[in-house]
């Protein structure tokens, strides 16, 4: 689907698995690793398919927020 809205000129710049790391007061965390990463009507949108919200994914996209400003686009989460 992102492959077709890419195609249209919806969106533009379609990463897949684009890689966050994630440094707080210099000291490397860990890495958030998301699915998709594309340019959306000037907006950077982060893309992350998801079947379970785990507590270590929770983590992970707070620390993001916190660090790059940016909010995921969770998909498939009930």
């Amino acid at each position: 689907a992102l492959r077709t809205l890419l195609r249209g000129g919806v969106l533009r710049d379609l990463e897949c698995h684009p890689r966050f790391p994630l440094v707080v007061a210099g000291i490397k965390i860990g890495t958030y690793v998301a699915d998709f990463q594309y340019w959306q009507g000037g907006a950077l949108v982060v893309e992350d398919v998801k079947g379970v919200k785990t507590a270590v994914y929770k983590l992970k996209r707070r620390l993001v927020r916190a660090l790059y400003g940016v909010d995921i686009l969770e998909t498939g989460v009930r």
